[in-house]
Formats: structure tokens, C-alpha cells, sequence
């Protein structure tokens, strides 16, 4: 299994983190889009579709999007449950929207959570007053 997402988001980043986490067996293969190399490495993949939400690559070749892709993350490393109610029938439509949303927007609501800008990691963090 391979997922894609987005390194220079801050929540992408920290999501990966735990995933990479929980994956003790090595059954994930994360590829950050926004490496240099990455266009040459997948040419076959639309870049443009893989930054607007996150993917995973089967086992078997086929691709699934959104929180279907983040569910089967979660799944091969055993922690599915967290995230199966999200695909349940009828928290699914709203889940995806949210999802949805997030996606367009998530390096603003990165930034507004976390305080850490696209594309700088840690070295980014705005100082708080009082910090």
C-alpha cells in the first residue's frame, strides 16, 4: 500500500507521524507529493488530483481518495476503527464534506491549529503571546 499526501501541509505531516507510528510491520510505503523527485518517480499519477486529497495506492493497483484512503491506512495498521464510523451510511455524506472542505483549505486551518505555515515544519511556528 501506498499513500500520498501533502508534506507541506502541518496536518498532513503529524497525521503521517502517528500512521508511520502504528506501522510496525512496514505495510505502508508514504510518499510526500511535494518531493522534487516525486513527478519523476510517478509520472503516471495527476499530480493536480493527488494535491487536491489525499490518496492510497491497493495492492492491488486500484486508488481510493479522501477518508476512504485514510480508512484503509488506518485499517492495514490495525486502527480502522478509528475512522470506521466516518464511512458508516449515514455520518458518511457529512464526513466527506467536512473532508472535502478540509482539504481545500487545509493549509489555513493547518496554520489556524497549529500555528505551523505550508511547507515549513517546525521551523514555522508562530510564538503565541505569553509563549
Amino acid at each position: 500500500m501506498i499513500i500520498f499526501y501533502d508534506g507541506y501541509c502541518p496536518l498532513c505531516q503529524s497525521e503521517m507521524r502517528h500512521l508511520q507510528k502504528y506501522d510496525t510491520q512496514g505495510v505502508i510505503r508514504f510518499e510526500d507529493i511535494q518531493s522534487p523527485a516525486f513527478s519523476d518517480r510517478f509520472p503516471a499519477l495527476d499530480w493536480q488530483a493527488l494535491n487536491a486529497r489525499i490518496h492510497v495506492q491497493m495492492p492491488d493497483g486500484s486508488l481510493v481518495t479522501g477518508l476512504d484512503a485514510t480508512y484503509q491506512a488506518w485499517h492495514a495498521v490495525g486502527k480502522g476503527w478509528l475512522y470506521a464510523p466516518l464511512r458508516w451510511p449515514v455520518i458518511r455524506p457529512l464526513a466527506d464534506l467536512a473532508y472535502n472542505f478540509f482539504a481545500r483549505h487545509r493549509y489555513r486551518i493547518s496554520y489556524l491549529l497549529t500555528g505551523k505555515r505550508r511547507g515549513c515544519g517546525t521551523a514555522c511556528r508562530v510564538e503565541k503571546p505569553n509563549e
